[in-house]
């Protein structure tokens, strides 16, 4: 008999029973729910509920229940309805009658509540770290190539010379805001549910401030209704994520265009790329549009799980059970997706000399117009006009360097021999000298910035792990 089938005569369908289960997918929270179970006995033990053996039987019981999940050993039963009832139904295998004391005042509402909370803090710090060694890569990649200029594109067309670090340093600092904003969620899901009972509270005196602190948590929840129906949590990790996400989705379209042969700005790895079953001479960037097509499954499922919260009744609802294999899925996309994305950057070869080819000097007409102003011409005046002499070069066949100082004096007589001048990729570049902007120094004092952002801790919540062989 199920954990609550005194209320029940009859037996459950087949297909029903296979409908509710959730063991399947949620089992990979069972050194959560032995984490959160231990502390409970604790809680209980100082609540004069369980004597110091009972404590120390039950203990000893959930250890060894940990262990088993560890090594493969637990034998699932068809009655195992999720981990939690899983993890009792051993447990009392294990210690006999006194695993019914457990869950005294518990419900499993506050209990999955708290095990998803402890799962998800220890799967965010592994995310951060994920997130950290790509943003690494970057910087390593953007100093090895401080000085190459590029194309820089608004709309796919060339816009201005850019420096190939400036470009890459820009998702430093998109994955940098991802970074403190993972840290953000994680410090709003330490919050510990356990202790709300079903949805009413807890009738038998448990210190819940107590099991926050032995739980790594920073508070206890405020209001048990909430406590048990908030999923707030996790929408916020699946927003993220999404966003995340959509970051490594804009980088990887950037590479695999810049990989094509049309560009040929940079290469792909062999480690990262695969071939054609049909062309010989294939050399695909599947890791850059495997990065891409992932952003409809992350998306979709921050959707999916608004749409499932929307419109629910107060408290928990069994609607709730579907929060988790979306979170789950996710967790593992990106913790697969992220070290791909670092061994794309860190393996790349990069071919500058492609990239100086692709410089156009139609690039530099707004240093042109630049130079104008600099002889009191109204900006929007110089645009004007440096667009005719854009125009002018090109139905003459030549470039703007090419073009005679009589054809830009006769456009305006402020245009003068020093024109010539600004008409430079290097010093285009170089004349960008603005904090965040483009010229070399610029960008290397933004490495700076970078390798200082890298060096430090941002704080993340710690519930700490459980080592099911350890001893009491």
């Amino acid at each position: 008999m199920s954990m609550w089938g005194g209320r029940f005569v009859g037996e459950m369908d087949e297909a029903m029973r296979r409908f509710n289960d959730s063991f399947a997918f949620d089992r990979r929270l069972y050194r959560a729910d032995v984490r959160g179970s231990i502390a409970y006995a604790g809680a209980l033990a100082r609540a004069g509920l369980l004597t110091e053996d009972e404590r120390a039987q039950l203990v000893a019981g959930l250890r060894q229940v940990g262990a088993e999940l560890d090594d493969g050993t637990f034998e699932v039963r068809r009655d195992d309805e999720d981990v939690h009832t899983a993890v009792e139904r051993r447990l009392g295998e294990l210690v006999g009658p006194v695993a019914g004391k457990l869950h005294t005042g518990r419900s499993r509402n506050d209990q999955a509540a708290t095990d998803t909370r402890l799962y998800l803090l220890e799967q965010m710090a592994a995310l951060d770290a994920a997130v950290h060694s790509l943003q690494a890569a970057i910087a390593d990649k953007a100093e090895a190539h401080l000085d190459l200029i590029m194309p820089g594109y608004t709309h796919l067309q060339p816009a201005q010379p850019v420096l190939f670090g400036h470009w890459l340093l820009s998702f430093f600092w998109k994955l940098q805001r991802d970074r403190e904003r993972l840290a953000g969620v994680a410090g709003r899901a330490a919050v510990l549910p356990l202790g709300a009972g079903a949805l009413a509270g807890n009738p038998f005196g448990i210190d819940r401030r107590a099991l926050a602190a032995e739980l790594g948590m920073a508070a206890v929840s405020q209001n048990s209704m909430d406590a048990v129906a908030d999923r707030d949590h996790l929408v916020e990790f699946l927003a993220w994520a999404a966003l995340l996400q959509i970051h490594l989705s804009n980088l990887a379209e950037d590479l695999a265009i810049w990989s094509s042969r049309e560009f040929g700005f940079v290469q792909v790895d062999e480690a990262y790329a695969t071939g054609s079953s049909l062309m010989p001479q294939k050399r695909n960037p599947d890791s850059l549009e495997l990065m891409r097509g992932k952003s409809g499954r992350v998306v979709g499922h921050l959707a999916g799980l608004l749409v499932t919260l929307k419109g629910l009744p107060s408290t928990y609802n069994k609607d709730m059970q579907e929060d988790k294999e979306a979170v789950f899925d996710v967790i593992d996309t990106l913790l697969l997706e992220l070290p791909i994305a670092a061994g794309v950057v860190r393996t790349l070869a990069v071919n500058g000399e492609a990239m100086a080819a692709a410089l156009d000097e139609a690039m530099l007409a707004t240093d042109l117009a630049d130079h104008l102003v600099r002889r009191g011409v109204p900006f929007r005046e110089s645009h004007g006009l440096a667009g005719q002499a854009v125009r002018r070069a090109e139905e003459l066949g030549t470039g703007l360097k090419a073009l005679p100082l009589a054809e830009y004096q006769a456009i305006h007589p402020a245009f003068d021999e020093a024109l010539y001048g600004v008409l430079d990729f290097q010093q285009s570049v170089a004349s960008r000298d603005v904090e965040g902007g483009t010229a070399p120094a610029a960008v290397r004092a933004q490495l700076r910035q970078a390798r200082a952002a890298l060096s430090a801790n941002l704080e993340f919540p710690n519930p700490g792990t459980i080592d099911p062989g350890s001893k009491d």
